[in-house]
């Protein structure tokens, strides 16, 4: 799309914003129950949309994409209302007699860029918050996953106006483009690379920005832990999407002494979940392309490899992988994984464990396995993560009661539920101060007897 189409749809959309149609929290609804609608009628079509481009089975599209963006529609339908009103607040003394309130209100017209490896709910859950708080939307999902993007443009035309919410379809010259356009917000989903220029575009235009980016997160395992269950949830939460979740276990760090038993649930979980020839089960998905595949052949290491290793460059697939023996100068503790190898470290010492991590850079999500609580407790206090789980992974996203983001290097801000309606709004600070009384102390000329009240009335 050429930069001055892109340019006609924000500008349409500007003037439509500025009409107030999108401001009335009937309208808001409406273009939720139209999108939930609409959603319900293309779901054959998104899941195989998802199948084509990240081998996604129907039950992991609609578990952990589809289903996911209807419960926030679902959500924001039964609260937006509360979410919108004004919210009175105490007014100080020395302003008697005013009114205080917050009012929330829209920024505006908001640029939500979302990447590959949950091409739906990372770029559809972000639309329902920003539809929800009264803004248009301009949606730019990524060129890796065109099918995707196609049937979500279909399903954006069908339910919007152009003006309220539009599908900006494309590669590198797209996204150049729209960061160089002044949008009222930015919200931007993917790597650290790319969340550096969308920062640096949006301070040119002093546009805030919300970024939810990634890191190593790491699966404290400690020899309290329920080994056979442990091993059961990390398999799911490390393999899921073929390991391309952001908030995917990137490596384990266990207690030296339960290594060999937790690597032998691994391995015996792999074969309950995947099968003997996981390559071969066709609910297992692919890697996105052939760049991060070979790049993650790059980072396996045969000799350290104690499950796995297998892997289909014709139809992009690499088996769930274990990789032992590690330390942290090894290649595949250099950067985020995101796919299926899993890192096995150990440790002596669980407070020197939390050190190393801590020196880290702060990750998106942290799991502990554990029954010691005091263990639990140790390390959700010292570790600076966006969000995690105890006894599980993954799992901490998949609600609209909790904010998920990240901290550090691992994004800023966030949103699901309230979280995502207070992302895009703005909240008045105002006072709305009555006409029959003016209290005279602030006012010159400046007096002893004006000093005196200010003092009682300010302190």
């Amino acid at each position: 799309m050429e930069k001055q189409e892109i340019q006609k749809i924000l500008d349409r959309q500007r003037e439509y914003f500025e009409t107030g149609a999108t401001y009335p929290v009937s309208a808001r609804k409406e273009a939720l129950r139209r999108l939930y609608a609409g959603i319900e009628e293309r779901e054959e079509k998104l899941c195989a949309a998802l199948k084509k481009d990240l081998g996604k089975s129907s039950s992991e599209s609609y578990m952990c994409e589809i289903g996911l963006v209807k419960s926030e529609i679902t959500y924001m339908l039964r609260h937006v209302g509360r979410f919108a009103r004004e919210k009175r607040v105490p007014t100080p003394l020395a302003q008697y007699v005013s009114r205080s309130f917050e009012k929330p209100s829209p920024y505006g017209c908001v640029l939500i860029m979302s990447p590959w490896n949950y091409p739906f709910l990372l770029t559809i859950e972000p639309l329902v918050d920003a539809v929800a708080a009264g803004n248009t939307a301009v949606l730019k999902p990524s060129a890796y996953a065109p099918y995707t993007a196609e049937a979500m443009t279909e399903l954006i035309e069908h339910c919007f106006l152009p003006e309220h919410a539009a599908v900006v379809n494309g590669g590198r010259e797209e996204n150049k483009s729209l960061l160089e356009m002044k949008f009222d917000y930015i919200f931007f989903t993917g790597g650290k690379t790319v969340g550096r220029e969308v920062m640096r575009h949006a301070a040119e235009h002093l546009t805030p920005v919300t970024l939810e980016l990634g890191g190593k997160s790491p699966c404290i395992v400690d020899k309290t832990a329920n080994i056979p269950l442990t091993a059961k949830r990390i398999v799911f939460g490390k393999f899921l999407n073929c390991g391309q979740t952001c908030v995917a276990p990137d490596y384990i760090y266990c207690d030296e002494t339960i290594k060999q038993k937790l690597l032998q649930e691994l391995k015996r979980q792999i074969t309950l979940q995947y099968g003997e020839k996981p390559l071969e089960n066709e609910n297992y998905g692919k890697i996105i392309n052939q760049k991060h595949f070979d790049r993650l052949c790059g980072l396996m290491d045969r000799e350290k490899t104690a499950v796995g290793g297998e892997s289909d460059s014709g139809t992009l697939r690499i088996a769930p992988t274990i990789m032992v023996d590690i330390n942290w100068k090894d290649a595949v503790m250099g950067e985020e994984i995101f796919g299926p190898v899993l890192p096995v470290l150990t440790y002596g010492n669980l407070e020197e464990a939390v050190q190393k991590i801590c020196r880290m850079p702060s990750p998106l999500a942290l799991y502990i396995f554990s029954s010691d609580r005091k263990n639990i407790n140790y390390v959700n206090s010292r570790v600076s993560f966006g969000g995690g789980c105890v006894n599980d992974t993954l799992i901490h996203l998949a609600t609209s009661a909790m904010g998920f983001g990240g901290v550090g290097e691992s994004g800023m801000g966030s949103y699901h539920g309230r979280h995502g309606f207070d992302t895009f709004t703005h909240k008045k600070s105002i006072v709305d101060k009555k006409t029959f009384l003016d209290l005279p102390m602030r006012y010159q000329p400046y007096k002893d007897w004006k000093d005196r009240m200010i003092r009682m009335f300010v302190k």
